[in-house]
């Protein structure tokens, strides 16, 4: 019986210094996704891929407005045209659209390649205003994916803040 009782009282003690623990446990957690869609830096980066590749996007857009109008003027003057005249017109659509799917593939790998590096750099700015933000408010743990996260425990406004603190400052 005094076994069972010392069992008992060591459990109580365990428990008492185990929620004492816990209570001092600061967890936060982060929305990534969030972050990288709305950030001061990653709308700046985003504007600046846009930029940066407006002038292919534009010369896309024409090449294919060109071959469309070359399609239409097969489908209409079919008649109209030799079976030369409509052989080069063929031959001309097919490479030109040859042209214009090697400029879309070209493209979207350098837009995916820059959207990667611009990403990498505000992920960066990032996980520096979460270390400064769990340094200076001493939090135990953060989190930066999570699948349910409790609002009480969601940090990204702060996140959010810091780093359009940080681009006001100047860095």
């Amino acid at each position: 019986m005094k076994t069972g009782m010392i069992r008992t009282l060591l459990l109580g003690v365990l428990l008492a210094a185990g929620s004492a623990m816990a209570a001092d446990f600061k967890v936060g957690v982060v929305d990534t996704e969030r972050i990288l869609r709305e950030s001061a830096p990653a709308l700046k980066a985003e504007k600046k891929i846009e930029k940066e590749f407006s002038g292919r996007d534009l010369e896309i857009k024409k090449l294919m407005k060109q071959a469309k109008e070359l399609q239409t003027l097969l489908e209409k003057e079919v008649a109209g045209l030799s079976e030369a005249e409509h052989r080069n017109k063929e031959r001309e659509l097919s490479a030109l659209n040859v042209n214009l799917q090697r400029m879309q593939r070209e493209f979207r790998e350098d837009l995916s390649l820059r959207k990667n590096e611009e990403l990498a750099v505000v992920l960066e700015r990032a996980n520096k205003a979460i270390q400064s933000i769990a340094e200076s408010e001493k939090y135990d743990l953060i989190l930066q994916e999570a699948v349910y996260r409790n609002p009480k425990v969601d940090i990204t406004d702060k996140v959010l803040k810091n780093l359009a603190l940080d681009k006001a400052d100047g860095k």
